[in-house]
């Protein structure tokens, strides 16, 4: 892995067509978003300030943002292109409701916030990076949220066996084939296994989760090879 590769998200999408190619590529990719906001509307009460990092091109938070009135969202990224989209997106939103942050790595992160926040989301763009990146990265969310904040997160996840991995592939080729994309391209895609994008397993997501000090931690979602975690500080 490149000194380049630990402090960038490496998806191979240029922002102006990631929305268009992610849903054939992640299976139930809208449902990661529909399903953070379903939880965030079951907790006690709406946060009063959200980060995403990773945010893209800011489909989350333009869903989000219709759902909580009174929340203030940030948005981080490690692409200034994402970021450009992500404002391009969310343009028709009231602006003091909006802050861009510079562009940077959850694990790099170290501007100054005026707040913490009650809500953290980090989704697909951890998994980009090494195990002691994604540790760093994680501890940074941690540091960041209020005392009973919470932590969600989506990643490719490794399964648990090597013959796993392999029907994992497969099943997940199909469902790309199923959507539009070539057998070459589904081919690149699954060769970035291992070495542009590095997941574990949920049970060392659990433990790395837990290590980090949050007294909560759950899995709420899991399907082809992604999962979603919730976690309380």
């Amino acid at each position: 892995m490149t000194p380049a590769k630990t402090t960038q998200n490496a998806t191979p999408h240029l922002p102006e067509d990631f929305d268009f190619r992610i849903s054939g590529v992640l299976p139930y990719y809208s449902c990661f978003h529909q399903e953070t906001i379903n939880f965030v509307k079951s907790l006690p009460s709406s946060p009063k300030i959200w980060l995403d990092t990773g945010c893209g091109t800011g489909s989350l938070v333009n869903k989000a943002i219709e759902e909580f009135q009174a929340t203030k969202f940030l948005l981080l990224d490690p692409s200034e292109g994402m970021l450009n989209q992500a404002r391009k997106k969310l343009s028709p939103h009231p602006a003091d409701r909006l802050k861009f942050l510079k562009a940077s790595p959850t694990q790099e992160f170290s501007q100054e916030l005026e707040e913490n926040p009650d809500i953290i989301t980090a989704i697909q763009c951890h998994h980009y990076l090494t195990r002691e990146g994604r540790a760093r990265a994680t501890d940074v969310c941690y540091n960041l949220l209020k005392e009973s904040g919470i932590y969600i997160t989506f990643e490719n996840i490794r399964p648990l066996t090597e013959e796993g991995i392999l029907a994992g592939k497969r099943y997940w080729r199909n469902f790309q084939l199923t959507h539009g994309r070539t057998e070459e391209e589904v081919k690149k895609h699954l060769e970035r296994f291992d070495t542009e994008y590095f997941p574990i397993t949920v049970e060392e997501h659990l433990k790395l989760l837990r290590g980090t000090g949050f007294r909560t931690v759950e899995l709420f979602w899991y399907s082809y090879m992604q999962a979603g975690f919730y976690c309380i500080k």
